[in-house]
């Protein structure tokens, strides 16, 4: 049987990036539990732990620090030592995470429970490298699909994980969600093992050694409009997407929704970011990545405008599901952009600058929502969502018309 080794080292291979693809969406589902788990419980775990109220959505928010605190030595690890390497030190990680956070739990230690979930954040952004790991060796046709197979492997995910908090839950009645955290730490080592099944293509620091066309430098790279547009849409759709999925849970128990609705509303959530993936891939095929990104911010604008429309447990649950759908068509073709960015000498250090954007982002709208929440309640957290969507489209219209100005000849 041959080995990756024998195959070119900038080779396209649809054949190994569809099994690799269908790998890798096997341990995004498992390792997406990680995600799920974080962020079904840690704003509920705040709300018990923390010395003030307006504190109960830090734990979320040192999540996504350290989704953040993690893109770079993610992309560095991966360009020096491989993707494995990278993504086995991620699952590493999300085991000290479950064991932190249970432990925190038990001794009511809310600095450790913050902790426990930066862990956990930095778990996140290794298996987050997965979709462009699928995409490492697809031709330019297949890699929105590529992309978008591993993404749906997050529908198992968004089933898997808030069962594991419904299920875990009560199994240590006086330290709620301890037993979850532990089952999270046993899922990331099963993650790891499923990793072991990827042929990863070598590092591209080696494949620009073979004769591949040599890096640029990223600020040359990071001056193509279509890559500005990606960053900025891949970075509006998850920052206000991670906005409404750190408040959400919160105020519906604040509502007198329960918890098990709360964690039953981030399941149907996590469902919508993930089930459109089985098709976003030939929307973007057939209608191009422009056209689906809009489609998503669309969505997210209706997600914020039902969000502000009501607290009942419909408008929640709406809200989640349109907010989920949006992000995935923004986001996945957000990411088909990226790839079609840069060479294979330089997707490592393209790729974890773009998430690094991404996810700076995304942590500043998380640290924000708890003080939202807190002094002025869910109906500003929608209307910033709905502000920021007015505020992409009209930068994305900035940058398009820019672009178009470069490109026309002299008069």
């Amino acid at each position: 049987m041959s080995t990756i080794a024998a195959e070119p080292p900038t080779g396209i291979d649809d054949r190994l990036a569809r099994r690799n693809a269908v790998v890798l969406a096997v341990a995004q589902a498992l390792a997406g539990a990680n995600t799920t788990v974080v962020f079904g419980t840690a704003g509920l775990v705040g709300t018990m732990l923390a010395p003030d109220p307006g504190l109960a959505t830090v734990p979320v928010s040192t999540f996504v620090l350290g989704l953040w605190a993690g893109t770079l030595p993610v992309g560095y690890i991966a360009r020096r030592f491989g993707r494995l390497v990278a993504f086995e030190i991620g699952t590493l990680l999300g085991f000290a995470a479950g064991l932190l956070c249970a432990t925190a739990v038990v001794f009511a230690w809310f600095p450790l429970f913050c902790a426990g979930t930066f862990a956990g954040g930095l778990y996140g952004s290794a298996h987050q490298s997965y979709r462009f790991a699928a995409a490492d060796t697809a031709s330019e046709a297949f890699r929105p699909k590529a992309v978008s197979w591993v993404l749906a492997g997050g529908v198992m995910a968004g089933v898997f994980g808030p069962q594991l908090v419904i299920a875990t839950k009560d199994l240590m009645p006086h330290y709620t969600f301890a037993a979850g955290y532990l089952a999270q730490a046993v899922v990331a080592v099963v993650a790891a093992g499923v990793l072991l099944l990827v042929r990863f293509p070598p590092p591209a620091a080696a494949a620009g050694r073979s004769g591949g066309p040599p890096a640029r430098p990223l600020p040359v790279i990071f001056r193509q409009p279509r890559l500005i547009m990606a960053v900025i849409c891949g970075l509006a759709s998850y920052a206000t997407m991670n906005l409404m999925m750190t408040a959400a849970p919160v105020a519906m128990v604040a509502c007198n929704h329960s918890v098990t609705d709360a964690a039953l509303g981030l399941q149907w959530h996590v469902m919508a970011m993930y089930a459109p993936s089985f098709v976003t891939g030939s929307l973007i095929a057939r209608f191009g990545s422009a056209r689906v990104i809009a489609a998503g911010l669309a969505l997210t604008a209706a997600a914020g405008a039902v969000g502000w429309a009501g607290v009942s447990l419909a408008h929640f649950w709406v809200a989640l599901i349109l907010l989920g759908i949006g992000w995935n068509f923004a986001f996945v073709g957000a990411t088909a952009l990226v790839t079609a960015c840069h060479t294979p000498a330089e997707r490592n250090k393209v790729q974890a600058v773009n998430d690094f954007f991404v996810f700076g982002a995304m942590a500043i709208g998380s640290f924000a929502s708890g003080q939202m929440l807190a002094r002025h309640g869910w109906p500003l957290v929608v209307e910033v969502v709905l502000g920021a969507v007015l505020a992409t489209v009209a930068l994305l219209g900035w940058v398009a018309l820019a672009g178009r100005r470069r490109a026309a000849p002299p008069s």
